[in-house]
């Protein structure tokens, strides 16, 4: 067998590959024998059939069978010892005048090569790393939440503007009848809240849906129809009250810092505060690492500059899915993907040029703190070494979880390398203005 390259361009070549019979003779001799040995055809004995009824009936299969094996194990071969960064897989030449009845078979293969590009993280214009505080009204907020969720409920005669109403809501052309409890504060309508307030139990309250409550997606879940229904919703319907709440805010005592953190974690108002800024801008942090490695690598597509071998691409999108594609579905597809492809060339060259792959033992201890984290969330916070390895021993015997936690690593590698060699300017900015500056 021999195999050459013939270079077209920087990022297109056609590999040759020649084979002569006496590359596939023997392999395909052997086989046709093993089935001689079994077949059982209707006038011979078994083993007896002659070799030449073999030949007609399998040999052709046989041998392109055979053949082709010996194209993707050499090929595959070659590519590997003469590092050929390709892109895609190898595509097959059409030659019109192939012969598989010829003893020697010359085969061509069109290949997209990978570009030769430098990457520099280290951008000119600053990128924006936010760092999301806490601000003193989100923490009163939250300490407001966290008495009202642990408060208890006192039995009213008479809705007010802060109470609960349960009952029933009702309207027979839509067929709703559904049972539920509504928070006043939370509903929109002035009309609504005027309706409503001094209403008493078993009293029907006729409210309209459109622009009912301060959120939209309220409406679904308060007359128990799906969300798509209730966006498109402007009727009337009968609120029956069946029973009126007024929560009376928890106090903030031992016993209730107790039940929320562990006993004895947290033994003051402001120290409940500090918690919650603490653990409020830990959840922030994922957010804005996220939206960091998000703008890094828009800003590094844009900066990193370098062709692709777009026509190849385009015709081996065209061959390599389940269905063959037309000229302009392929080019279509290639269009959406060619932006990710680049990337993936621009973040697999940081991860070589700077040892940044992952290694075994760095995925089993990164397991191990998924693991050790998710018991956390569960009051389990002080797990046995040994625990926490037969978990992860299990976790990494399932190669779809060693994916999903390798691209989880990878990207904090890359997350962190990011931070220590990009040009970043830092910005504390509250969550709102997180969301304004971030996603507007």
């Amino acid at each position: 067998m021999n195999i050459t390259k013939e270079q077209i361009d920087e990022l297109n070549a056609v590999v040759k590959v020649a084979i002569s019979k006496d590359d596939y003779q023997d392999k395909v001799e052997k086989i046709l024998n093993d089935y001689r040995k079994q077949a059982n055809i209707p006038g011979f004995r078994k083993g007896q059939v002659p070799m030449g009824l073999i030949k007609k009936q399998y040999g052709k299969a046989v041998l392109v069978d055979e053949v082709n094996k010996l194209l993707q194990d050499n090929l595959n071969k070659y590519l590997t010892e003469e590092k050929l960064d390709v892109l895609g897989n190898p595509l097959p030449k059409q030659q019109d005048n192939f012969d598989w009845d010829n003893e020697n078979l010359d085969f061509e293969f069109e290949l997209g090569l990978a570009p030769n590009f430098d990457v520099q993280v280290k951008t000119k214009k600053a990128i924006t790393q936010y760092k999301i505080v806490a601000d003193k009204k989100m923490i009163e907020e939250q300490v407001e939440r966290i008495q009202k969720q642990y408060g208890k409920l006192v039995s009213k005669t008479e809705v007010g503007k802060l109470d609960e109403v349960t009952g029933t809501f009702t309207n027979e052309t839509e067929e709703i009848e559904h049972k539920t409890t509504v928070e006043l504060e939370k509903i929109k309508s002035k009309k609504a809240i005027d309706a409503l307030v001094g209403a008493k139990p078993g009293d029907s309250v006729t409210l309209k849906t459109k622009g009912l409550f301060k959120e939209d997606y309220l409406l679904s879940s308060a007359l128990g129809i799906d969300r798509e229904k209730a966006e498109k919703l402007n009727i009337e319907v009968s609120l029956t009250i069946e029973e009126i709440n007024e929560r009376e805010p928890a106090v903030l005592d031992q016993e209730l810092f107790d039940k929320l953190f562990g006993k004895d974690n947290v033994k003051s108002e402001k120290e409940l505060k500090e918690k919650i800024k603490e653990d409020s801008e830990k959840q922030f942090e994922q957010q804005s690492d996220q939206k960091l490695l998000n703008d890094i690598t828009e800003k590094l597509i844009d900066a990193t500059k370098f062709d692709l071998p777009s026509d190849f691409l385009r015709k081996w999108i065209q061959v390599s899915g389940e269905n063959p594609l037309s000229d302009d579905e392929a080019k279509e597809e290639f269009e959406k993907s060619e932006k990710g492809l680049r990337y993936q060339l621009i973040e697999g060259k940081i991860i070589r040029e700077n040892d940044l792959q992952v290694q075994m033992d760095e995925l089993k201890e990164f397991a191990k703190g998924f693991i050790k984290s998710q018991m956390a969330q569960y009051g389990h916070l002080d797990p046995q070494e040994e625990e926490l390895e037969n978990i992860a021993m299990r976790v990494m015997s399932n190669q779809d979880e060693v994916k999903r936690l390798s691209e989880q690593l990878m990207s904090q590698k890359l997350l962190d390398f990011y931070k220590e060699k990009a040009n970043l300017k830092v910005k504390e900015v509250t969550y709102d203005d997180f969301v304004k500056e971030a996603y507007s």
